[in-house]
């Protein structure tokens, strides 16, 4: 097996040429598509993951790995759609609840989730809760995250969910929110499965709740 401690730093420092280098060095050494994603571009943000949450990584360093992980999946993942497509751990669908724009936070937890391999469907902000029902019907996710910033659209998070049991769809998705004034007992109150404080930990909560 390839080792990949070259590309993992590279993605901890944002170095975008490197990631491309040492990912096209490692294909073309005969390594596996699927490996060089899991065991160099995956392994390389999950670090990133665990920085973000103890302090020793901040936003705009996190952001900026996300980004070149990505350069690293534009090459690796044409190869694996040709040999049997991508090994996934699951499918998350994320959005901000309908009135609010504030994007970070969900950007964040989406990069990690796709980082930790997730495949992640973002519908952005100002999210009705017709579409997340769309999104569901349409992507079949295991779980639905809604972030919410404005005390004022909290209640569009308990519509989604209420319209997700109207159209029986409660039972196959796991449901989890947050945002700076959620909090655990909001989320019990609305019927989620789980609350997250922070981005890392929202990555860990969502692979708490598919593992039973």
């Amino acid at each position: 097996m390839a080792t990949y401690d070259v590309l993992k730093e590279a993605i901890l420092g944002g170095d975008e040429k490197e990631v491309e280098s040492q990912v096209n060095k490692a294909l073309g050494e005969g390594a596996d598509a699927q490996d060089v994603m899991t065991n160099g571009l995956i392994a390389g943000m999950e670090v990133v993951g665990k920085r973000f949450k103890t302090g020793e990584m901040f936003l705009p360093e996190v952001l900026l790995s996300a980004e070149v992980m990505h350069k690293g999946l534009d090459i690796v993942n044409p190869i694996l759609a040709k040999t049997g497509g991508r090994k996934g751990l699951g499918t998350v669908v994320m959005g901000t609840v309908e009135g609010d724009i504030h994007d970070i936070g969900k950007r964040i937890v989406s990069f990690l989730l796709e980082g930790t391999g997730f495949e992640v469907i973002d519908l952005g902000v100002d999210v009705k809760a017709d579409a997340f029902i769309q999104a569901i019907e349409k992507h079949n996710p295991n779980v639905l995250g809604m972030s919410a910033l404005l005390t004022t659209t909290m209640p569009n998070m308990g519509k989604t969910i209420d319209l997700l049991k109207e159209k029986g769809l409660r039972e196959k998705v796991k449901v989890i929110v947050g945002g700076a004034p959620i909090s655990e007992q909001f989320a019990q109150s609305i019927g989620a499965d789980g609350y997250a404080l922070e981005a890392g930990s929202a990555v860990e909560l969502v692979k708490k709740l598919l593992a039973g």
